[in-house]
């Protein structure tokens, strides 16, 4: 019999989710990638006898790399080339302000502020924010060979040269990855059918919304430009809309299955993946579904369905012309930018990130401006990183940096000690640039054990220090771990007494809202499914930041590990109120308007409770209604929910 560990041995949950390695595919595409973009610039440096200039283009090249994660080549220029102007504009007011003193740190916390503003609005501004600081951190921390504008010129070059790599195959594979991002989520779907009336159900749906979301934002950044002129985006379009009716059948087929008969016939989710080859090909023609006879109004509801997909999959539905997102076509870019600097000024969450980040890099700054620490830079770099917030948590990211660089120094004592100075760099960097995709994908201790050896080989290259760069690289990220830690995290009482139960309060209310709007006899098909999208697109979020929040430690990691249950029970009504409908709309009875009114006012009271509490509160639990009504699933799941939110 094994011998078991004895309990204060064991590593808490906490801990090992941080640890464990995230299953995730790898691109060959961008490890090739990296590997030519960011040793070519250095081969040329030495080429030419300027070694430094080629380092700092590969620096620039780095972190082209770690943005190149977008399929849609549209994408890959806003992810990679964006930030590259703003990379520009930080090391150029890194360098201005370099060795100046104080107003050093004013001037790169000043900046700090500005990036952690702006890095709340989206994706890509927020990529952008970050290369705006570290770059400004670099120049502010590192005498840069040649002219002032030299160094932007170079790092910006470096970073496109990324881009360049990316887009050399735009006009052979035109629009493919947004036809393989829509045919993989009606594979999604297909495994939501199969998984119907299973235990399977939650977790398959919460992937479909998942791809959803990446396929509805890929196709309309291609789209956005476009205007709906493009035939083929609008196809591409119109079959992404035509899954919707059959997301929305889903959850009365689970219904069923659960009640009544088991999963669904295999021809079923087969026909979907029928339906995905299609798409994913581009054909267009008959299509031959073979689905079974339908027998009562959930069966028919996905026959009808599939047949309308099947319709416009196969081009034999003529309006793709009007297709639209539920959610509505993106606003032009002009508007959309009024949009974003009205949130970044008047947003309470951008001034107090902006804060934190500030006051995190102003300490940092002050600090090695006091104290002479070698290298110094790097403090503040770490803090860029770690603070990140929508890269995780703040306190998982500074234990997994502070593991990761420990790992990753290991490998780098080995390259500084064996590698000369020389061509043979140029070889090294073919060998460790490519583990930065490669590894990034398992997570982010792993993506910083891959940077840190290839950091230290181009600082090697630009102060020809070898192996008396890597003690002062420990130093300075534990230092930047630790200010990140107490001044961005344990000081700040949002980090410990935060109300995870607001923004799902939120969502509670929106689901009561899209209760009482299935009773209208009246409702617009159209209007509810944005509903239904909206509030899957919020519970994914929700359910997004609950599982960053299971990487603390306690109290919050417990906190979040009580209340994820009702996340899932939320989207478990939602679904409800969708079979509803559905049924409804092929044959069922419709309740009265008291039934759904009662419901509604269940969830309401259910979201002012969570709004007044940080703990989960008992809560009334009886809810009943006339026996066969199509509404008695509904109940059941805010009975459930109900319950949930009670002190166990």
């Amino acid at each position: 019999m094994p011998r078991q560990l004895p309990s204060v041995l064991t590593p808490p949950d906490w801990l090992v989710r941080n640890l464990r390695p995230q299953n995730a595919p790898v691109s060959r595409a961008a490890v090739v990638r990296a590997a030519v973009a960011m040793s070519l610039p250095l081969a040329i440096g030495l080429a030419v006898g300027r070694p430094a200039y080629g380092a700092l283009a590969s620096m620039g090249a780095l972190s082209g790399v770690i943005g190149d994660t977008a399929d849609a080549y549209r994408m890959r220029i806003l992810t990679i080339a964006v930030p590259q102007l703003f990379g520009a504009v930080g090391v150029t007011i890194g360098a201005v302000a370099f060795g100046h003193g104080w107003i050093t740190v004013g001037a790169v916390t000043a900046v700090a502020l500005v990036s952690g503003m702006f890095s709340t609005i989206g994706s890509v501004a927020s990529v952008s924010g970050l290369l705006l600081l570290l770059n400004c951190v670099i120049g502010a921390g590192l005498p840069l060979p040649g002219p002032w504008w030299l160094a932007p010129v170079l790092m910006s070059g470096g970073g496109l040269l990324v881009l360049a790599l990316a887009l050399l195959a735009w006009p052979l594979r035109s629009g493919v990855p947004e036809r393989v991002a829509v045919a993989e989520t009606y594979r999604t779907v297909a495994d939501l059918l199969a998984a119907s009336g299973t235990d399977a159900y939650d977790d398959r749906r919460h992937a479909v919304t998942q791809s959803l979301n990446q396929s509805y934002d890929l196709v309309l950044a291609r789209r956005a430009r476009h205007h709906g002129r493009n035939p083929d985006l609008a196809r591409l379009l119109a079959q992404l809309n035509a899954v919707t009716p059959v997301v929305e059948s889903a959850p009365a087929a689970h219904q069923y299955g659960r009640q009544h008969a088991g999963p669904l016939s295999p021809e079923v989710p087969a026909a979907v993946r029928r339906l995905a080859d299609t798409v994913e090909t581009g054909r267009t023609g008959p299509a031959r579904l073979r689905l079974p006879v339908p027998t009562n109004e959930t069966a028919r509801a996905v026959d009808h369905a599939l047949t309308h997909a099947a319709d416009v999959v196969t081009g034999r539905t003529p309006d793709t012309r009007t297709a639209d997102d539920p959610l509505g076509r993106p606003a032009r870019l002009g508007v959309r930018a009024a949009r974003s600097a009205r949130t970044i000024l008047l947003s309470s969450g951008s001034w107090r990130y902006g804060l934190r980040l500030a006051v995190c890099i102003g300490i940092a700054q002050a600090l090695v401006s006091l104290v002479p620490v070698p290298r110094s830079y790097w403090v503040a770099l770490t803090i860029t990183f770690v603070m990140k917030p929508d890269f995780g948590s703040v306190f998982s990211r500074a234990l997994m940096r502070a593991l990761g660089t420990v790992a990753g120094l290991l490998v780098a004592a080995v390259v500084l000690a064996a590698v000369p100075l020389g061509w043979w760099d140029v070889a090294a960097m073919v060998v460790l640039a490519p583990l930065i995709p490669a590894l990034g994908a398992r997570g982010y201790g792993h993506q910083t054990a891959a940077v840190t050896p290839v950091i230290l080989l181009l600082s090697d290259v630009l102060n020809h220090q070898g192996t008396a760069l890597l003690v002062p690289r420990l130093v300075d990220s534990l230092m930047g771990c630790a200010i990140a830690l107490v001044a961005g995290y344990l000081l700040w009482p949002e980090s410990w007494h935060t109300r995870v139960g607001d923004r799902l309060a939120d969502t509670v209310a929106d689901t009561a809202r899209y209760v009482e709007y299935a009773s209208r006899e009246d409702a617009d098909h159209a209007e509810r499914a944005r509903m239904r999208r909206r509030l899957h697109r919020d519970l994914s979020g929700i359910r997004t930041e609950f599982q960053r929040a299971l990487s603390e430690p306690p109290p919050n990691g417990r906190r979040a590990a009580a209340w994820l249950p009702l996340v899932v029970a939320v989207e478990r009504i939602v679904d409800a109120t969708t079979a509803a409908g559905v049924r409804i709309r092929h044959g069922a009875q419709r309740p009265s308007a008291a039934e759904f009114a009662q419901v509604a006012l269940q969830l309401r009271e259910l979201s002012e409770g969570l709004r007044e509490t940080d703990v989960l509160v008992a809560v009334r639990t009886d809810l009943t209604g006339p026996a066969g009504s199509v509404l008695e699933p509904l109940r059941q799941e805010v009975a459930a929910a109900r319950a949930i939110a009670s002190p166990r």
